[in-house]
């Protein structure tokens, strides 16, 4: 780790803290902003909003954000070829500044519209950094460190929900007064972003790649790694250049009609499924409710706490991931998660007879979070960077960016109905897809640790996933030698 590598990550990921705060913070103050839509909707018409209406405008409030993600998502190889890596994470503050003007003032100006645009804006800005961030973070990441710096990115999205949880407590801005400067509050955090990386530098494999400036992309290298002799790294790049040169232009399309890139797209748009799928909104949904019953006198409180377990089972696995393999810990992760979702769809079956299976049902719900930081939450974001050489990872991340954001839309929308539907055994439903997700990891992921871009991609070309699970790192420098050949 040097200086200028601690500088480029870390301005990076406050767009990451920035999408976690916007996942979690309308939420708290549900309440006190469906009476604002109240008031507004009297002062308007001179009568109260109907009980359907409101339904219809808070569900929108709060989906809006997803499908200004999906929008969001898929734009990102529009900017990140035309103005680099850091200057696209640069200009989307654009959009957080503007979403945070339009929803602050919102109450001043007795606007819900001006929240809801606000909502969608910043939607659009965060499925943007969900594309923007692993990228420029495993770009300028060295090979040995790439796994950890990677998982930086969720690190900064489930800080964002504990603080976004924590602000909007009513003692802090959770209240009728101050809510507003709890949804504006991200002006502060794009203000840092904008301050901190003009001293970033470019990504090295934008400047060589896609601008043939070997010098400058030198340069960079030699700041960000903390030496001279940064000739493997050159290397490297030049090797994944040269093979560039022998592809053609890789668009959206070309990923699912060319051999070559069909097996790795698969791979991380099941991977974003897993995520977003594997149940952990329905359980973070479910948590208070759980609480609750356990006879918690203040769930807020234990929500938070489990917030706590999210963000500190994050840092465990920023510190594993190297040793232990992003494969190992995703299939850990799934089987870990397949286990508490069995553990408490029998706790909330048995609830009303067992007062003491409330207790079971909080252990199930901590350890289903912290199986899921330990794989499924971080791994998808930063594999995808892995997975996919300079050419076509733009469209790969514009399309793994969509799945993630419409599973997350679709989760968000439909478990409210499939928890009327089921109750308590809504989550053997979870179980069945994280078994799923767990089958196509084990027979079809291969092992990323410790290989070049370039290694990895060699590894699809000379056989797919199928050969590359059982080839040591040693055998894919070899296999990456052969092919370069």
């Amino acid at each position: 780790m040097t200086a200028r590598l601690m500088l480029a990550v870390g301005g990076a990921v406050l767009g990451s803290l920035q999408f976690g705060y916007n996942t979690g913070v309308i939420n708290a103050p549900q309440e006190v902003i469906e009476r604002f839509y109240n008031r507004t909707w009297h002062e308007r018409y001179g009568e109260y909003i109907s009980h359907g209406t409101l339904t219809t405008l808070w569900s929108l409030s709060v989906s809006i954000f997803s499908i200004g993600g999906m929008i969001g998502a898929f734009s990102v190889g529009l900017f990140v070829n035309r103005f680099g890596r850091r200057n696209s994470m640069l200009m989307s503050n654009s959009l957080a500044f503007l979403s945070a003007a339009l929803m602050g003032f919102s109450k001043m100006a007795n606007s819900f519209e001006m929240l809801i645009l606000g909502r969608f804006i910043i939607g659009l800005y965060s499925g943007l950094t969900t594309g923007f961030v692993p990228m420029y973070v495993g770009e300028v990441s060295p090979t040995a460190l790439r796994g950890a710096l990677g998982t930086l990115h969720q690190l900064a999205v489930v800080v964002g929900i504990l603080i976004a949880q924590i602000f909007g407590m009513d003692l802090i801005m959770g209240s009728e007064s101050l809510w507003p400067l709890l949804l504006g509050f991200i002006f502060i955090p794009a203000l840092m972003q904008c301050i901190l990386l003009p001293f970033a530098p470019e990504s090295p494999r934008f400047l060589l790649i896609n601008r043939n400036e070997e010098n400058k992309a030198k340069s960079v290298l030699k700041k960000l790694r903390g030496t001279t002799d940064v000739s493997s790294d050159l290397q490297e790049m030049k090797e994944e250049s040269r093979q560039m040169m022998r592809e053609k232009k890789v668009t959206i399309l070309e990923l699912f009609r060319s051999p070559m890139y069909r097996q790795p797209i698969l791979i991380a748009i099941v991977l974003q499924l897993s995520q977003q799928l594997s149940g952990i909104n329905a359980v973070f949904y479910y948590s208070t409710r759980i609480f609750r019953k356990a006879g918690v006198q203040e769930p807020v409180y234990a929500t938070i706490g489990a917030g706590v377990v999210n963000t500190a089972f994050t840092v465990v696995s920023l510190f594993v991931v190297e040793r232990a393999g992003r494969r190992t810990l995703h299939l850990t992760g799934l089987a870990g998660m397949a286990g508490c979702a069995v553990l408490m769809t029998i706790a909330l079956a048995l609830l009303e007879q067992l007062t003491w299976m409330s207790y079971i049902c909080i252990i199930a719900v901590l350890g289903f979070v912290s199986f899921f930081e330990i794989g499924p939450g971080p791994i998808p974001w930063f594999i995808v960077a892995e997975l996919f050489s300079q050419g076509p990872r733009p469209s790969a991340f514009a399309v793994a960016g969509l799945a993630n954001w419409t599973s997350n839309f679709i989760v968000g929308m439909g478990f409210q109905y499939l928890e009327e539907l089921c109750g308590a055994y809504v989550f053997i439903i979870f179980t069945v897809l994280l078994i799923l997700f767990f089958i196509f990891t084990y027979f079809k992921v291969p092992e990323t640790k410790g290989r070049t871009f370039d290694e990895i991609a060699s590894g699809f070309r000379q056989g797919g996933a199928g050969q590359a699970d059982n080839k040591t790192p040693d055998e894919f420098h070899s296999l990456g030698a052969d092919s370069q050949v």
